[in-house]
């Protein structure tokens, strides 16, 4: 009786930890909006070790993350505005200064959108010990690379806004609005992260592929250059890049005082919100072969 008793036990005990996997494999995005809060205490826990790791055993230790910005601002500054004698096209835009603010607002979204996308493909592999583990919610991980990127992008930001203080001793009051012009890439960052972690599983080439990927899209976005200066005939295929709005209406918001396109807005957080639904979609259809593949 008492062998009988056990064996039910364990059968329902088993039984609840297969719905709690069950659960876990749901794909709708309100399921990725819940994992979010249930495990937020974990994924800022883990956010946190991750930022602190990166810089660990180094002299100057958290302090990189304001110098990175600044070192790599004055060196694009001097080859693109000194070297190459480049100008953003405008006179208020001729001084050097200027065009190092003008620059600093693409690299910015670039370097966020650079960095989610190429530590996604390694997600996975380089956690294996979460994999052989039921109870851990491997859909946070890309929570935790997403959050390290906006910490770094937020210390950026601080660089920038020094910057433009020191520079014109004002800043516009629709900088308010950068938060949320940055909402659709971070969702669809988001979303490259679950898809390219998963993926990055069964194809590890994919990391290769995604660095080359990140450093071509620099140069295919307005960061170096206004969206203007080319023939209307390929504004056309420069538009469709998805980082051309976000960094158009980012240098509009911080540096030039335009309120954001509302409806241009509203169209790239569809796009954003359904590439991070897609995203999970296919992590959460993928993630029961992790632990065969690896």
């Amino acid at each position: 009786m008492t062998c009988f008793a056990q064996t039910l036990f364990n059968s329902k005990k088993l039984t609840k930890i297969e719905m709690s996997n069950y659960k876990r494999h749901l794909t709708s995005p309100k399921e990725s909006v819940a994992s979010f809060w249930q495990n937020r205490q974990l994924i800022m826990q883990m956010t946190k070790r991750e930022i602190l790791g990166r810089y660990k055993g180094s002299i100057m230790g958290l302090a990189w993350s304001f110098f990175n910005p600044v070192l790599m601002l004055a060196v694009y500054t001097f080859f693109f505005s000194v070297v190459f004698k480049s100008r953003w096209g405008t006179e208020a835009d001729d001084s050097k200064a200027s065009f190092a603010v003008i620059l600093f607002v693409g690299m910015l979204i670039h370097s966020f959108f650079s960095e989610v996308i190429n530590r996604a493909p390694t997600l996975i592999l380089s956690n294996i010990n979460y994999v052989k583990k039921v109870v851990f919610p491997l859909e946070t991980l890309p929570f935790i690379t997403v959050g390290s990127a906006l910490f770094h992008s937020a210390i950026g930001l601080f660089v920038l806004i020094l910057i433009q203080l020191a520079i014109s001793q004002n800043l516009p009051w629709t900088a308010v609005f950068f938060p949320a012009i940055l909402l659709p890439l971070i969702l669809g960052s988001l979303g490259f992260a679950w898809f390219l972690s998963a993926f990055g599983v069964y194809a590890r080439d994919i990391g290769q592929v995604t660095g080359v990927f990140t450093s071509v899209l620099m140069f295919l976005s307005p960061v170096f250059y206004p969206v203007s200066t080319l023939q209307p005939a390929y504004q056309i295929y420069l538009k469709l890049n998805p980082l051309t709005f976000i960094i158009e209406e980012g240098r509009n918001s911080l540096i030039y005082g335009i309120p954001p396109s509302w409806t241009g807005w509203c169209v790239a957080m569809a796009a954003g919100g359904l590439t991070a639904w897609l995203g999970f979609w296919f992590f959460q259809k993928t993630r029961k072969g992790f632990a065969d593949v690896l």
